[in-house]
């Protein structure tokens, strides 16, 4: 039941760098929110009605809202510092691509294409809906974008998650660590089918990945 209230299982390169930052960002939050609860629980206390006490009025204090403005700012400047290497790596880098695809979402399918046996986008290239088989540790590059309204690929396990947007092409790309089957769940609330909109992602053997491509071939014809 608990692994239910956490991150699903992470199977990507770059999943344990989203998500340590991701646990630094939530303990720093639990630290505040205790502190918080706790001024405050102290104030309901120390301030709480008794007979014959008169109200006092508070001008505030400057030397206490200069330090927490200030200890404000200096946590969010130091994360954006420590996240700014993986936020390059993931959305402005990455490794060259190994294999590629084109993916455009619809209402309310994901339509996935595979370049054919000339390895090209042309007449020879392939077309399925909600499945993606893709060999494992091999970097995928997609070129994303959408056939009407705005949809979001998310892959969870992948720790992946972008916008398509119609008349954009965005690139997105990842390395799959382990094999198996993840959910890729439309994140972007996309019309009335939005929640059954869901593919499958396989991650195979490289043997396995090109069986299954070569009978898609075959299928076309």
């Amino acid at each position: 039941m608990l692994e239910h209230l956490w991150f699903p299982h992470d199977i990507s390169t770059f999943g344990p760098q989203i998500d340590w930052l991701f646990i630094l960002i939530f303990w720093i939050t639990v630290v505040v929110w205790a502190l918080v609860m706790i001024a405050m629980v102290t104030f309901m206390v120390r301030y709480r009605h008794r007979p014959g006490r008169k109200a006092e009025y508070i001008e505030g204090n400057p030397r206490l809202e200069i330090f927490w403005t200030t200890a404000t700012a200096v946590i969010l400047i130091a994360l954006a510092l420590m996240s700014k290497s993986t936020w390059a790596e993931i959305k402005e880098h990455g490794p060259p691509g190994q294999v590629f695809y084109q993916v455009a979402g619809k209402q309310f399918n994901w339509e996935i294409t595979y370049p054919g046996p000339d390895g090209k986008f042309g007449p020879k290239a392939v077309t399925v809906e909600n499945e993606m088989h893709v060999p494992i540790n091999q970097v995928v590059r997609i070129e994303l974008t959408s056939k009407d309204v705005i949809h979001s690929f998310f892959v969870p396990n992948l720790r992946l998650k972008q916008d398509a947007v119609p008349g954009r092409t965005i690139h997105v790309w990842f390395q799959a660590r382990e094999p198996g089957s993840y959910a890729i769940p439309c994140a972007e609330l996309c019309g009335f089918g939005h929640s059954g909109m869901q593919g499958t992602l396989t991650v195979e053997s490289e043997a396995d990945f090109q069986k299954w491509l070569k009978d898609q071939y075959a299928n076309q014809q």
